[in-house]
């Protein structure tokens, strides 16, 4: 009620023949509110926001239950609050069968005019252009249009949309366009159009675009994210979203502006998964997060963010024309490699091998490195002019790093306090027995024997999220940062068996 169309406004619901508005706890997100669309016979979530009004009795939607049930009346209790939720469908265009909010096959919805009288119909990619996908994106919140593909998400399994469509761009919703009266009535298989909008997600503040406070945009406007625990696994989504490297630094920092924010559950955040979905309403925790993700320089197919084939995005200074570059073994050597393992904010190389991670499936760097392994970043070092377009089979630079962790102060490498490397600084591990055996198999210390709990004075530690190691990630990946003053010692094995142990 009270929006600029039906699928937009003030929600309410019946109850006892009363239309009551709707109020909601925290944590209700874009997810919860894509059902309510849904049932709306809307399109996809667009924005949701709690907005002030006068003391009055509303529903209050408990966000647990509707998610288990996606029924708004049987997860409504009367109270007296004074705020109401505002949400935002898209009225008359949605994508479908994709793999989040902003992407999937464009379906406009047919007979505006007859509200009795509507169905969904998917769009002809002859009838439909960049500009066009333009204002799509923008209608549902989304960033710029990456992919624009017939077939992209399945063939027309709705009626066809009979005109084409002429946008200048500019235009806030697709049916504001001008539109020629062509008579299209069947859509040709594959030709269905499929589309994918960019998150509308962004670092600022820092030196380059990887880097900075994390901020969303909603209802046009940018927004900082706090979050709780957050550790380099979540963060690395992030990156990759981004079209950046590795997740390199996670951190936070205290807001004092007053901005209204977003809060976004770390364990929301995995591959794949639409950002927007992750995000409530939170305002009682004011630290806002900030992700450093390496710029230029990344490794995949790797068993942690410290190994994999290396790749480099080549064409820097033209930011709207980059793609990720393979580099040949050849053109790399060990110099190289500490620099690309410092810039990933890993330790040491320990193993370069061409093919160690798979062939080359990028387009290969055209020139050979060149570093001093001083050099802060691989971009840094010189490099010759070579011409070489191919890399041979198996002969793509694959690299592993050592993990940034140590055990100190014990009679060995392998027992001591357990330590992470973060910024170029050694902190302490609070006591986390589940993380020894991670620390004694990434050490190549064999398997962990015992554990402690060393005491200290209060101090700045790593706290490692105990599913995250469990689940087999790195413990880099694994650790946020937090306050404590006890911290975790471990003897391993030495990569003997342990009933070796009194021999030794």
């Amino acid at each position: 009620m009270g929006g600029f169309s039906r699928c937009a406004g003030t929600l309410e619901i019946k109850d006892q023949g009363d239309w009551k508005p709707v109020d909601v706890l925290l944590n209700w997100s874009l997810q919860e509110t894509a059902v309510v669309c849904q049932q709306l016979d809307c399109g996809f979530a667009v924005s949701n926001r709690k907005k002030s009004s006068s003391d009055r009795v509303v529903s209050i939607i408990h966000t647990d239950c509707f998610r288990s049930r996606s029924n708004l009346r049987e997860c409504a209790t009367t109270v007296f609050s004074s705020s109401v939720l505002e949400i935002t469908c898209s009225d008359s265009v949605r994508l479908v069968n994709g793999t989040s909010l902003c992407s999937g096959r464009l379906e406009v919805k047919a007979h505006q005019s007859n509200q009795s009288d509507q169905w969904w119909s998917s769009v002809c990619e002859a009838d439909f252009d960049q500009q066009d996908a333009e204002v799509v994106c923008r209608e549902l919140g989304c960033g710029a249009p990456s992919v624009l593909q017939g077939g992209l998400y399945g063939g027309a399994e709705a009626a066809t949309w009979s005109s084409e469509f002429q946008c200048g761009g500019h235009e806030s919703a697709l049916l504001d366009c001008r539109s020629s009266g062509a008579a299209r009535n069947t859509c040709s298989p594959g030709k269905a159009v499929g589309l994918t909008c960019s998150e509308p997600v962004r670092l600022v503040g820092g030196p380059n675009p990887c880097s900075g406070s994390l901020e969303v945009k909603h209802l046009g406007h940018w927004k900082p994210v706090t979050g709780l625990g957050w550790t380099l696994k979540p963060a690395g989504v992030i990156c990759r979203q981004l079209d950046c490297g590795s997740a390199v630094a996670m951190g936070e920092k205290e807001d004092l502006s007053n901005r209204t924010s977003w809060h976004m559950d770390r364990m929301c955040v995995q591959p794949g998964s639409d950002l927007r979905e992750c995000l409530s309403t939170r305002s009682s925790y004011s630290d806002i997060l900030e992700i450093t993700c390496s710029d230029s320089v990344r490794l995949v197919n790797g068993t942690s963010p410290c190994s994999g084939r290396l790749e480099v995005k080549a064409h820097q200074s033209n930011q709207s024309d980059q793609w990720w570059s393979s580099v040949c073994e050849a053109d790399f050597d060990q110099q190289d490699a500490e620099v690309v393992c410092r810039e990933l904010g890993c330790g040491a190389p320990s193993v370069l091998q061409g093919g160690l991670y798979g062939g080359a499936a990028a387009a290969t760097w055209s020139s050979d490195f060149q570093c001093g392994g001083h050099e802060s970043a691989l971009l840094d070092c010189r490099s010759s002019g070579a011409a070489r377009n191919t890399c041979s089979p198996g002969k793509a630079v694959g690299l592993t790093c050592s993990e940034p962790v140590r055990l100190v102060g014990g009679p060995s490498p392998c027992s001591g306090s357990l330590e992470v490397k973060h910024l170029g600084h050694w902190k302490p591990v609070d006591w986390t027995p589940e993380a020894a055996a991670a620390a004694c198999r990434e050490l190549d210390c064999g398997s962990a024997v015992s554990t402690g709990k060393k005491q200290g004075t209060p101090t700045n530690v790593w706290s490692v999220h105990i599913p995250c190691v469990e689940a087999g990630f790195s413990i880099k990946e694994c650790v946020h940062s937090s306050y404590s003053s006890s911290h975790l010692e471990i003897t391993c094995s030495g990569g003997t068996d342990p009933h070796d142990l009194e021999v030794q």
